[in-house]
């Protein structure tokens, strides 16, 4: 019997996206919604779905989460329909950046009566939420997992219908009060957009993107295992599409045998001596710091389906990520003058970015204890899944132990939808991995 070849990766996800505009364009559905793991696209989809809208002289509004993403945004859809006028609404101290100023097409103003009437206008959720007047047909919420549902609340009268694009693997939306006083309600708005407005509406279409353009064939099915058990990815390119080799050799040390694990492989734990420590471990910044400027030191190349002859990772092409802001400051200490170009940030502040290689200094390393916050799956997985080549991580010895001597201990709400994965078997899943790197 005839065996039956594979959809490539570009059919299958020009195939769902089909799907999106078609729902999108027939009018039937007040809001669709569609799921992305990480790098499938999401900014791609959202520029497509307001270009056609717009040609078919549909007004609609973007809501972002963050200002970078609003300027992303913007940038990108200049870039694709240059007649296309954009409105950017923002404060009223607002400097815009570059890649703002460099379109003619793009006005911004504080309000939206200032923009001249534009077929797209694009701010924050927390910009639309003081605009108390207009109404447009459309409107397109970007990362709308990151978006609390009170926030969605606020908006929800400047549009008539929506397309909801977002990553439900990721960080969900955090709050510094307390929120026990909501568990268990429908409404609850610490919960996501997207997971009430399905509480409310679960005869919304619900897509979602098959594949991830930045994460390798290494990488992809242990993060779609780890964290997306239930509905899973693949990489859009094979595994001899992209490479990362070294131009300089280096001393052998255990540095060495990390960054070239990583190279060979996608992955390596750059594991420290098991030791309870301070939030700031100063011997596990210095590892992290350490590994960064050993590659820039040896000169990696990566070789990719956008370099087929290779480019070089230069500083700006590599990232640290941490928990917390302190272990990050730490961090960026070390990295001295040869590492300045080196982004180092926190998982929240990463989400969305992309980089050739990158670092992660496991949020549970050196810790006594496994708490809510550092077990998040959203956590981990952002962290582990930057990178188009490379990740390694560093972590002392005993995560595992850990996890087993501390399972979850959270209270149990009625009426509080179950997520999946849990961060213990995320954890475990990937600790698993990259024991066997």
């Amino acid at each position: 019997m005839r065996a039956t070849l594979a959809v490539p990766p570009a059919v299958e996800a020009e195939q769902v996206i089909t799907a999106v505009l078609a729902d999108l364009r027939s009018g039937v559905h007040r809001g669709v919604v569609v799921d992305s793991p990480p790098g499938a696209g999401k900014s791609t989809l959202v520029v497509r779905a307001a270009v056609e809208l717009a040609a078919a002289g549909e007004p609609l509004i973007i809501v972002a989460q963050t200002n970078e993403q609003v300027d992303d945004l913007i940038d990108r859809l200049a870039r694709k329909a240059p007649e296309l006028r954009i409105g950017r609404l923002s404060a009223g101290d607002y400097q815009p950046s570059e890649r703002v100023k460099g379109h003619e097409s793009v006005r911004v103003a504080a309000k939206v009566a200032d923009l001249g009437g534009p077929a797209v206008v694009i701010g924050t959720a927390a910009k639309w939420a003081t605009v108390t007047e207009g109404c447009w047909p459309w409107a397109i919420v970007d990362e709308a997992y990151q978006m609390r549902s009170d926030a969605l609340l606020r908006v929800a009268g400047r549009f008539e219908r929506a397309l909801f694009v977002g990553d439900p693997g990721q960080l969900d939306p955090f709050s510094t009060v307390e929120t026990g006083r909501w568990t268990g309600l429908t409404w609850d708005p610490m919960q996501a957009a997207v997971a009430v407005l399905l509480r409310h509406n679960p005869q919304l279409p619900v897509h979602r993107l098959p594949v991830s353009w930045r994460l390798p064939a290494s990488a992809a099915p242990v993060v779609a295992q780890a964290f997306y058990p239930f509905t899973g990815f693949r990489a859009g390119t094979g595994p001899a599409e992209r490479a990362l080799a070294f131009t300089g050799p280096g001393p052998g040390d255990p540095l060495d045998v990390a960054v070239e694990t990583a190279a060979a492989t996608g992955w390596a734990l750059h594991e420290l001596p098991a030791r309870h420590t301070v939030r700031t471990d100063a011997e596990a910044a210095s590892a992290c710091a350490a590994l960064a400027l050993r590659v820039l030191a040896r000169g990696a190349v990566a070789v990719s389906e956008h370099a087929p002859a290779g480019s070089p990772v230069t500083a700006d092409r590599i990232a640290i990520g941490a928990a917390h802001r302190d272990q990050v400051a730490a961090i960026r200490a070390r990295l001295g003058e040869a590492g300045a170009g080196v982004t180092v940030d926190t998982a929240n502040r990463l989400q969305g970015r992309e980089y050739d290689l990158t670092i992660v200094l496991h949020p549970l390393s050196g810790r006594r204890d496994a708490t809510t916050f550092h077990l998040e799956s959203g956590r981990l997985c952002v962290l582990a899944s930057r990178h188009r080549h490379a990740c390694v991580v560093v972590a002392r010895s005993g995560i595992g132990e850990l996890l087993d001597a501390h399972p979850s201990t959270e209270t149990v709400h009625l009426d509080v939808p179950v997520k999946f994965p849990d961060g213990w078997a995320a954890n475990h899943t990937m600790l698993t991995h990259l024991g066997g790197t």
